[in-house]
């Protein structure tokens, strides 16, 4: 039993060489890290995810939604960040786990990380799919509806009749394959330009908010909180919706909205004093882009209603809105799109370079196959990795629904939250001396919280997410107990 929770050393983690690591030198202010957490949080999901929270869960009370799930990333992140200030190596939630928490918590994580990573990078480029769709449609071209969606999708009319049965997702399985080939070659996003997307995606939430205000219908705010029921969508798949019940839902659903922010805390190692500039940048960037996301929301469901986000503005709701309802800013459609499509680009470029990086480390630990951290001998990129994941995230994003994989991430990702809050105060306990730059403040209380309102979205997401998860770490126990725990380095 005792080897199921084998750790690594504090001392041989920091001693361990990693590839490609550098001695960081302490620059950044906690302005700098509230700069960072803005440009990593702010992405695909609330493109996507907004309308998809509102038609399937809360109507305009999607506002409320991201309340709750700003919440529980707040506290998560103060979790988080004291993890990373003990062990400021590369690496993340699996690597430190792994020496604070045991080997199998660590492979959990690790595991849990597939759901954000991959399935993440699967969400977006199926969003990424839909804005392509409508950018070759202002070219007079269309892409049919059968070679742009799942085979669970079906186009129907206003009267209920089915116009188009989707096969496969093929601009989704395109984008992947052009980035994991990037990737493969070891092509690096330039900085500049990364910085002009992450400037472009904020100047457009922030366009949108002040042009769209004119335009709210307050007929599509009433009632605000939908009374509790439940809805079932176009797959057939039932939704809470309305209540306390339909806003936890909307707030499991838009939480992929926030995934990014823990590139705050992972440069604790960074920071100028991380005691009190962690708690700043997390907490900043959170606080501004909670309130960016919830007026953005409030505009949104107010331009265009309810029954639009389930049927004719279900895809590239954002764009609908504004075509449909906004007379006159046809212009900020098309840059709206341009813009997400660009967005989108690098954050599945981000997810797709994360989850490589996640199974080089593990690879290298003995828990998934040596194939995983095969270096390319001119590129010198896991390059056999990335083709393995480009052959599984493609299977998601060429023949899953974006609404189940998008459930799947926040699933997933909750998940592995609620494990580094508990691993906070299991580390209190157990190794209370070792050096902390960053403390989580109010332990056991903080950790606690984060547990019940983390614990809470993955309850708002529904017994259908609960089993798909429940399936994943089946799997994932599978693979450790007849793979991993035999192969392990540490157990050599």
């Amino acid at each position: 039993m005792s080897n199921l929770f084998r750790k690594k050393t504090l001392a041989s983690l920091l001693e361990m060489p990693e590839e490609g690591a550098h001695t960081l030198k302490r620059t950044l202010t906690a302005t700098s890290l509230i700069a960072l957490g803005i440009g990593a949080i702010i992405g695909a999901g609330l493109f996507v995810r907004t309308a998809a929270a509102a038609a399937n869960n809360a109507g305009p009370a999607v506002t409320l939604g991201f309340m709750v799930a700003g919440i529980g990333c707040a506290l998560a992140g103060l979790c988080y960040a004291e993890f990373a200030s003990m062990i400021p190596v590369a690496g993340s939630a699996y690597t430190y786990s792994y020496a604070t928490l045991g080997e199998l918590v660590a492979w959990v994580i690790g595991w849990d990380l597939v759901l954000e990573y991959a399935l993440g990078a699967a969400t977006v480029s199926i969003a990424w799919s839909e804005y392509l769709n409508k950018l070759v449609g202002y070219f007079g071209w269309h892409i049919p509806f059968e070679w742009c969606h799942s085979p669970f999708e079906k186009l129907m009319d206003a009267h209920g009749a089915m116009l188009a049965h989707g096969f496969m997702n093929i601009p989704a399985l395109f984008i992947l394959l052009m980035l994991s080939l990037l990737l493969m070659r070891g092509t690096k996003e330039s900085a500049f330009v990364n910085t002009i997307i992450v400037m472009t995606k904020i100047a457009i939430v922030i366009l949108f908010i002040c042009f769209g205000w004119q335009f709210m219908n307050p007929a599509n705010h009433t009632p605000y909180i939908p009374a509790a029921g439940t809805y079932t969508d176009s797959q057939g798949v039932d939704h809470n919706y309305g209540g306390i019940m339909g806003i936890l839902a909307a707030a499991g659903v838009v939480f992929f909205a926030f995934i990014g922010f823990d590139a705050v805390s992972t440069a604790a190692q960074e920071a100028k004093n991380p005691k009190k500039d962690m708690p700043i940048g997390i907490l900043g960037s959170l606080a501004v882009c909670t309130v960016l996301y919830i007026l953005f929301a409030h505009v949104l469901t107010g331009v265009a209603s309810v029954d639009d986000f389930r049927h004719a503005g279900r895809e590239a709701s954002v764009t609908y809105a504004i075509q449909t309802y906004m007379t006159g800013f046809g212009w900020l459609a098309k840059l709206v799109t341009v813009a997400i499509l660009a967005g989108f680009s690098s954050v599945i470029l981000v997810m797709l370079m994360g989850q490589s990086r996640v199974f080089y480390t593990m690879s290298k630990d003995g828990l998934i196959p040596a194939i995983f951290s095969d270096l390319h001998p001119t590129w010198h990129t896991p390059y056999k990795s990335n083709i393995l994941l480009f052959l599984f995230i493609g299977l998601f994003s060429a023949f899953v629904p974006g609404d189940i994989v998008g459930d799947m991430t926040s699933i997933g990702t909750l998940f592995a939250f609620i494990l580094v809050c508990a691993g906070v105060i299991i580390m209190r306990k157990s190794d209370p001396d070792a050096e902390r730059p960053f403390r989580t403040p109010l332990v056991p209380l903080v950790p606690i919280l984060g547990i019940v309102v983390c614990g809470a979205m993955i309850f708002g997401l529904g017994w259908a997410n609960w089993v798909r998860l429940f399936i994943w770490l089946i799997i994932g126990f599978v693979i450790y107990f007849s793979y991993s725990i035999k192969n392990s380095k540490l157990n050599k």
